[in-house]
């Protein structure tokens, strides 16, 4: 090959090579809400589609914005019992969605909380039942701040953070939404 063809080559833009995204499914949503909720529950789908208003509303009681205009929601019902609602939802950890569902009661506290998907290279430990096992008994009127009534993670901050701040933005849909219909 002559040299010209190489000094040639020095010059031809080259391919940025970055390191591939993580990403880990731990659970289906079948998955999820078997885990949630005790065998043989019934779940009906009873999604939302929230208006800006309702969003606006959201925020202004959970200090978060609701993203997305239809929030995956079913109702759980076991026997003619009514056991709760279970909620999926999607945050930002640093840069990637996290997929978690929630377990909330008729009263609108936290039965449970579980990590679906993860797609953040660090900060996996999110998914360890004892930082999750935090939100059981939440409510609207516990203080939601991040080493205050849930512990941070070394290295996993902003996933704390917006986990944290993603189940309050659900219990106020509870409160806002599907109170409501807790009676019926």
């Amino acid at each position: 090959m002559s040299h010209h063809y190489w000094n040639s080559l020095w010059f031809m833009p080259m391919a940025v090579v970055t390191a591939p995204a993580f990403a880990a499914d731990y659970l289906t949503i079948p998955q999820a809400q078997a885990l949630i909720f005790p065998a043989g529950a019934q779940f009906t789908d009873q999604g939302k589609l929230l208006t800006s208003d309702a969003k606006d509303q959201i925020k202004d009681l959970a200090g978060v914005r609701q993203r997305h205009d239809k929030q995956p929601i079913w109702r759980v019902e076991q026997e003619g019992k009514f056991l709760g609602w279970f909620i999926v939802d999607d945050v930002v950890g640093k840069h990637e969605y996290i997929t978690y569902a929630v377990g909330i009661s008729p009263a609108g506290e936290v039965l449970s909380m579980e990590i679906l998907s993860y797609r953040e290279t660090h900060g996996g430990q999110v998914r360890d039942a004892a930082w999750r096992q935090q939100f059981k008994g939440k409510t609207l009127k516990d203080p939601f701040k991040l080493d205050n009534d849930v512990s941070n993670i070394s290295g996993a901050t902003l996933s704390c953070r917006n986990l944290l701040d993603g189940v309050k933005r659900l219990l106020a849909i509870h409160k806002l939404f599907l109170a409501q219909d807790s009676i019926s």
